[in-house]
């Protein structure tokens, strides 16, 4: 009797311990998660600061704002620069951690194969549309981009088949209400820059970013995250810097030789260049604590607190470009802070069922 005693005391201490284990495991992932949103942040802001450099702007005066020069190859010389960046951040990490051959060996794996594929929607198609967006409409894309979970939960209803349910299609709801909050305050004033290109390019970016999120699920399970998110930054700047620059160079019948002069020119001007290795470091750093966030606590409540970005990336960017650089426009109209609330609380009820965020904290 003593000795079975004795057992079920040490299995009670052990389930004890495990569960204390497991809550601060899935409290750490929480924070994890947030920091991502933090480093989106920082992302979102320096990039719009080196494309507010003295450099970048003599480029964007001298045509028309309109042109598909101003509109659409020099955003994506932004963003080929920005992920080339954080590629390279990505690349030397990985080889600090001892992991490049297993890197290589990745690529030509099922999920690793998988993982390209989905990089391919999330970063040369969803990045450039954002930082398209950014550039036409500023900081009020950056809720609708965050629409991103809302579609990837219609998104597996339609692939995978799984079941929305009632607080998913509320969530839905409250997303899309915030959107159009954030659409007619915008549409209300002047929309000569290009508003609404802007917004329905942050659709876009929202589509692949929640397109990735689907086609990606499977692989990230199979990788080490830093492995992938390597693939994911790498597959992102050769694409964006070698593939989509020449096809808007041809379609935009501007020579290859002044779009990548404009490449040159950034990466040698040093107020610019500085800007867009802080935006490249941020950017990696927030998908991979992305993805590691998302392991510990959680796909749903990874994605809901990584969708603070909604509140964050504006902040940032106001506080980085408009308070300490001086660049105007920078301030959003209340009721797009009031939106971005909404978006979050959107995303929340996507992301997270009530019930099971609370039996774990009761199981803590």
């Amino acid at each position: 009797m003593a000795e079975a005693s004795a057992a079920s005391s040490a299995r009670s201490i052990a389930e004890q311990k495990k569960k204390e284990l497991d809550a601060s495991f899935f409290k750490k992932g929480i924070l994890v998660a947030l920091f991502s949103s933090l480093m989106y942040g920082f992302y979102t802001a320096f990039i719009t600061a080196g494309e507010s450099s003295q450099l970048w702007l003599s480029w964007v005066s001298a045509v028309s704002p309109t042109a598909f020069l101003a509109v659409f190859i020099l955003p994506t010389v932004a963003s080929a620069i920005n992920d080339t960046c954080s590629a390279l951040w990505a690349l030397g990490i990985t080889a600090k951690e001892g992991k490049l051959a297993d890197f290589g060996r990745t690529i030509n794996t099922k999920p690793g194969r998988i993982l390209i594929m989905s990089a391919l929607v999330g970063g040369p198609i969803a990045t450039v549309a954002y930082i398209i967006a950014l550039s036409q409409a500023g900081t009020i894309v950056v809720p609708i981009a965050a629409l991103n979970p809302a579609i990837g939960s219609i998104l597996s209803r339609i692939l995978y088949k799984q079941e929305l349910g009632p607080r998913k299609i509320a969530g839905i709801a409250i997303c899309v209400f915030a959107g159009l909050m954030i659409g007619s305050a915008s549409l209300t004033g002047d929309s000569s820059s290009n508003m609404v290109l802007g917004l329905a390019l942050a659709f876009v970016a929202a589509l692949g970013w929640g397109a990735e999120g689907c086609i990606a699920g499977y692989a990230s399970c199979m990788i080490d995250t830093q492995i992938g998110i390597t693939i994911r930054q790498c597959v992102s700047g050769v694409v964006e810097l070698l593939v989509l620059l020449p096809i808007f160079s041809i379609v935009g019948g501007v020579s290859m030789g002044q779009t990548f002069g404009y490449v040159g020119a950034a990466i040698t001007d040093l107020p610019t260049i500085i800007c867009f290795i802080v935006a490249g470091f941020s950017a990696y750093k927030s998908f991979a604590s992305w993805y590691r966030g998302n392991s510990m606590c959680g796909t749903a409540l990874g994605m809901a607190c990584n969708g603070t970005y909604t509140f964050v990336a504006p902040l940032v960017t106001w506080i980085v470009v408009g308070l300490i650089m001086g660049v105007d426009g920078y301030a959003l109209a209340p009721i797009a802070w009031v939106a971005a609330v909404v978006m979050i609380l959107g995303i929340l009820v996507i992301a997270v069922d009530p019930k099971e965020l609370f039996g774990k904290k009761e199981e803590a």
